[in-house]
């Protein structure tokens, strides 16, 4: 059975990488999700200066997955990896309200990039295992989620420390990109 949806994969993507970015801000946990979808574990991360990059298997897919740090001097600098982006992991600390406008702004500015029209966008609802998170809902009204009528997206209810809604949000994705085949 392994074997069958294998080769279903390889039919629909061949052994092409799909390029995936992790964006959001500092501290909002992109470094530990995307070590969590490589290795299954928490890591003790530290503030990503500049980018991590990883191959990440999923259900027979291959990911190439691109974190990039999140602090306000590095986000000019996203842009120099939009290029060939099948897409966009956004991750928001759901905790944070303070910076969720902030976080608003970096997302649709980013969006609005020609070079990213094309890309999916995943949305983490960060840190829900924390007192105080905002729901996914209320995430969503925030970021102005529902104003993205020219874009396939999707929000997750996740916690990256504990694991939970990473399975969820990954398997939307694989079935969104095999849907744009």
């Amino acid at each position: 059975m392994g074997n069958f949806f294998s080769n279903i994969f390889n039919s629909l993507f061949g052994q092409k990488e799909l390029r995936i970015l992790i964006l959001g801000l500092d501290g909002a946990g992109k470094t530990t999700i995307l070590y969590r979808l490589q290795v299954g574990e928490v890591v003790t991360t530290i503030p990503t200066i500049g980018f991590n990059v990883e191959t990440v298997s999923y259900k027979n897919l291959k990911f190439q997955v691109w974190d990039l740090g999140g602090q306000t001097s590095i986000r000019p600098y996203w842009r120099c990896y939009y290029s060939n982006t099948d897409a966009i992991i956004y991750v928001v600390d759901s905790v944070d309200k303070e910076r969720i406008g902030i976080s608003k702004n970096e997302m649709v500015s980013m969006l609005e990039e020609e070079e990213l029209k094309k890309a999916m966008l995943l949305v983490f609802a960060n840190k829900q295992d924390m007192e105080g998170a905002m729901s996914p809902t209320e995430v969503a009204k925030e970021l102005g989620l529902a104003a993205l009528r020219e874009r396939k997206w999707q929000i997750f209810k996740t916690s990256a420390v504990k694991g939970t809604g990473l399975d969820e949000a990954m398997e939307w994705l694989v079935e969104a990109l095999k849907s744009r085949q």
